[in-house]
């Protein structure tokens, strides 16, 4: 039976670990980076001026 490889296995995680830090960090940045979905949807819905009479 072949024994196992420790450092493999141990190199591995930790760069799956890396990985998902990584992509976190960058979801972060985006997010940071993009106007909020609810003021811009919010925005375009509401009417133009609600003091001005229809004509």
């Amino acid at each position: 039976m072949q024994k196992p490889n420790y450092q493999f296995e141990k190199r591995r995680k930790e760069m799956d670990k890396k990985a998902k830090k990584e992509e976190k960090r960058r979801r972060k940045l985006e997010a940071d980076h993009s106007p909020p979905v609810g003021d811009a949807a919010g925005d375009a819905a509401a009417p133009a001026s609600p003091a001005e009479p229809a004509s």
